[in-house]
Order: structure tokens, then C-alpha cells, then sequence
């Protein structure tokens, strides 16, 4: 083993000075889960344990994470308060990234919040519930099917949240749950530091998207990189876990690391236990012959 998460690499956004770990932290499930069954709303709420939650972001730190994705809609308002009581005044080198785009409804139903006002309302309640002045970075999330987004204009939102940049209010902007068509839109306003979509293991449609940011020097953010409320499932990827010794979701983020180096990863969750384990990823080196045998996991998935 080397030396903890700095073995997975640093990448830096491009046309900044902002220099982040790889593995990350997603501070998304430091919220609670209300109601059972089909009435449950992740992400929604208070946690079981916020003294367990605080612990969790501070070990986070403490190892050496340096880049912490949330938003003010996890909650709402919940998950951004943690982190400033547990966190806050912030150290040095520690970037916060956010996002906008949504709201929630008193049962935790999840909608879209796109219009100007509502993106202005969004960037104010992240500054004024992580109790900064200004924000790292914001991604605007856009909408569509579960899995994958939905195409749609992008210009009115983007240009929002462009101005609020000017302003002085946001430091750096990205895209999230976006297709290649509206990243495209959105660099024609303001520079796209960074996109966030659904990518793991098993789902591979944003193969190329991966590819042509990397070459751009944009990073690529995959959430759910364990799978999500479902988690991976995959006999060869037991199988590669048991012959190194490890986890399989420790397996599921090394291979990610190695997929390009312009990946950053953020592994949420509200365990001490769990996080030693997902950082440890980092350490984690993959021979090409198991990585051959990974890939094909997402081309059978396919």
C-alpha cells in the first residue's frame, strides 16, 4: 500500500488553480430516509445519528479529502448544515462543490427548480447554509429519465448562473446529469470545469462523453459510482474482489480510477467503516489482464 488517497492521483480544474484528491467524498447520504416501502424519500430529512455524521466528514477529512460534493436540495437544507458544523471555518485547500436545479416537496418528491429566480434562491441558500461567501463550484442538474438525461435547452439556466459568477457569488461552473449537446451550450456561455452524470462499472453510456472531456481537461464526476440505492452486482466482480483480497465495491472504484485520469470520485456514505473503505480504493492497483475482464462487465451490461 502507498500513501492513502494521494495514490489515486490529483487532477486540476481546467483554467484554475483549484487541485483536488481524485477520491473525493459525496456528502449526500449524511441525510435521512423518511417513510417505508414506496413512500420512503431518500435523501430527505434528518439523520438517525448527526453526531455519526459529522464523524464521518471530519475522518473524511482528516485522510485527506479535499473535495466534498453536496447540495442545499439533500435534506433540504440538512446535509449543507452538517458539514458547515462540522467543518466550518473550512481548511485551507478544501473545495465544496454544489449543485442547483431541483427543489423538494414536503414528501421528499423531487422537481425541477429552473427558472432564475429559482436558480438565484438555490445559490443563496448554499452560501448561507455552508456559511460562505462565495462557492467553489455549482453545477446546474439538469432533467430527464431516471438513468440517463433528457435533451433540452440550456441557455437561459446557464446564463443565470453566469451572471451570479460575475457577481461574484460562484467561482467555478459545471454541468450535471447532462447530455454532450447541452455541456456544448453551456461552454458557449462560461467555462465547464467539471460534469457530473451517472457512470459505474456496469453503466457505460457515457464512455465517450469520458473521453472527450478528458481531452478537453475537464473533469468527469460519475455519481452513483457504486450503483446507488441498487449497488453493483456482478459475479465477475466478486470474482476479481475474493483473488485481490478486497472489497467489491473497493474493486468497482479502483477500476474507475484507472478509467481515466480525469475521473473524480465521490463515494458517498455515513459510515467511518465504509469511508475507511472506499478511500482505501485509492491504493488499490489494477494489472490489465483484471481490468480486461471488468470492462467486460459493462459491455455485457449494455
Amino acid at each position: 500500500m502507498g500513501n492513502g488517497i494521494k495514490s489515486g492521483g490529483a487532477f486540476t480544474l481546467p483554467g484554475t488553480d483549484v487541485t483536488m484528491n481524485r477520491m473525493g467524498y459525496g456528502a449526500m447520504r449524511l441525510s435521512g430516509t423518511h417513510g417505508t416501502g414506496a413512500h420512503a424519500a431518500h435523501i430527505f430529512g434528518p439523520p438517525k445519528d448527526r453526531t455519526a455524521a459529522i464523524a464521518v466528514l471530519r475522518e473524511a477529512v482528516a485522510a485527506g479529502v479535499n473535495h466534498i460534493d453536496t447540495s442545499d436540495f439533500y435534506g433540504p437544507h440538512v446535509t449543507n448544515q452538517i458539514i458547515r458544523e462540522a467543518l466550518y471555518p473550512y481548511p485551507e485547500g478544501l473545495t465544496i462543490v454544489t449543485k442547483v436545479g431541483a427543489r423538494r416537496g414536503h414528501d421528499g418528491s423531487w422537481h425541477p427548480a429552473q427558472s432564475a429566480t429559482e436558480l438565484t434562491q438555490a445559490v443563496h441558500d448554499n452560501l448561507r447554509n455552508l456559511g460562505l461567501d462565495v462557492l467553489d463550484a455549482v453545477n446546474l442538474r439538469m432533467w430527464g429519465r431516471e438513468a440517463r438525461p433528457g435533451e433540452g435547452p440550456v441557455e437561459e439556466q446557464f446564463t443565470t448562473l453566469a451572471e451570479l459568477q460575475r457577481q461574484g457569488l460562484i467561482r467555478h461552473l459545471g454541468m450535471s446529469h447532462a447530455t454532450p449537446t447541452q455541456i456544448a451550450e453551456a461552454r458557449a456561455i462560461a467555462p465547464v470545469v467539471c460534469v457530473q452524470n451517472l457512470y459505474n462499472l456496469a453503466l457505460r453510456g457515457d464512455d465517450v462523453l469520458v473521453d472527450e472531456l478528458a481531452a478537453e481537461g475537464i473533469a468527469y464526476v460519475p455519481y452513483f459510482p457504486l450503483g446507488g440505492f441498487t449497488p453493483l452486482q456482478s459475479s465477475s466482480l466478486n470474482e476479481v474482489a475474493a483473488e485481490l483480497g478486497v472489497t467489491a465495491m473497493q474493486v468497482a472504484l479502483a477500476w474507475l480510477l484507472h478509467r481515466s485520469p480525469n475521473i473524480l470520485l465521490i463515494p458517498g456514505t455515513s459510515s467511518v467503516t465504509h469511508l475507511r473503505e472506499n478511500l482505501a480504493a485509492a491504493e488499490l492497483q489494477l494489472s490489465p489482464e483484471v481490468l480486461k475482464r471488468l470492462d467486460s462487465i459493462g459491455a455485457s451490461a449494455a
